[in-house]
């Protein structure tokens, strides 16, 4: 039942995010390897949407490791369908990381099987488009079980999940799978000196990740080249889009200035659309950190919209006709359709 659900799932996104986003591209998935157990490693700018982008275009069947606050309670079951395990962190108090020692032996296996798994290397999420500095957990993790299956291909694979923006629908996302890091080739480094194996693999694997994100670093010019990401520009070819931010003297265009005109009009357009759209806002309220703004708009939209639609169609067919419900269901569409648009269109 679970693996039927976590299929499900995995279809039923695939076909959302076609919808969802304006342009939704996977670049580098020939780089996944085909012969050994893989350890994933995304950056992490979009809460739990993030580690469901992974899944649903690498083509595999990932374990995920997730932050331990969220296991428990009315929702255990889909965690467990949906392959997840907890991964215990200094502030959830120093007597639950050795907890994580159980989590690592799991994780060791399962990669010595020649399954996945995922981690996010950066330790925390942000919502920038930069890279933090990495932790070491992916990569002594992937050695540890590199050097426990020494016989076996085992492998750290960079992704880097570029959002034209993190909380709005009808905006362009590319997922990059960079090449991967075998660690068989640093078994001899591992057995020699573990920490400075460790470290080596660290920084090999932050710079694959920031080859794999439009803008990789922090630096001095990050503010200006920020701007640059909005609709005009993330539609353009990855290493296009990467190789013209580089430059001081670009051919890229600025975002659009905000129109109180078309403002008014997306107001307009919300009316057929406002219950769900209060409630998705409703349910945005309930999270502080906003960073989880953007999933919960993500699959606000797929849950709160059908029902909405559904119970629409359902009323106004048994109230009026069916032909008043699917009138009213193709108007919702076309509203809510436009709106998203000219909400992009004037970010």
């Amino acid at each position: 039942m679970k693996k039927l659900f976590y299929l499900s799932v995995r279809t039923i996104l695939s076909l959302y995010n076609i919808f969802y986003f304006r342009r939704f591209r996977v670049i580098g998935k020939q780089n996944i390897p085909k012969d050994g157990g893989i350890l994933f490693s995304p950056n992490h700018q979009n809460a739990f949407l993030d580690p469901l982008i992974v899944g649903v275009t690498c083509g595999k069947s990932v374990n995920s490791l997730t932050r331990s606050d969220v296991f428990g309670g009315p929702f255990q079951w889909f965690l467990d369908a949906l392959q997840t395990m907890p991964i215990y962190r200094i502030r959830d108090g120093y007597a639950s990381l050795r907890k994580n020692e159980a989590i690592f032996e799991k994780c060791h296996a399962l990669l010595g099987k020649q399954e996945n798994t995922m981690m996010f290397s950066e330790g925390q999420h942000h919502d920038e488009y930069y890279l933090l500095r990495l932790s070491k957990g992916s990569s002594r993790l992937a050695l540890e079980s590199q050097f426990k299956y020494s016989d076996k291909k085992i492998y750290l694979q960079p992704v880097g999940i570029n959002y034209g923006n993190y909380f709005h629908a009808q905006h362009d996302c590319t997922v990059v799978y960079g090449k991967p890091i075998c660690l068989q080739e640093y078994l001899d480094d591992y057995t020699e000196n573990s920490s400075k194996a460790v470290n080596k693999v660290r920084d090999k694997l932050q710079n694959a990740m920031e080859d794999c994100l439009w803008i990789p670093k922090n630096d001095s010019e990050y503010v200006s080249k920020k701007r640059f990401i909005n609709r005009h520009n993330t539609k353009l070819p990855f290493d296009e889009f990467k190789k013209q931010l580089l430059k001081s003297n670009n051919k890229l265009r600025e975002k659009t200035k905000s129109s109180s005109i078309l403002k008014i009009f997306i107001v307009l357009l919300s009316i057929p659309n406002l219950f769900p759209l209060l409630a998705i806002k409703s349910l945005i309220r309930l999270f502080k950190d906003h960073v989880f703004w953007g999933s919960v708009n993500y699959f606000g939209g797929l849950i709160v919209f059908l029902i909405w639609w559904g119970f629409s169609l359902i009323l106004l067919t048994q109230w009026l006709s069916i032909a008043w419900g699917i009138a009213f269901l193709s108007g919702s569409l076309v509203c809510l359709y436009v709106r998203q648009k000219l909400i992009i269109y004037n970010l």
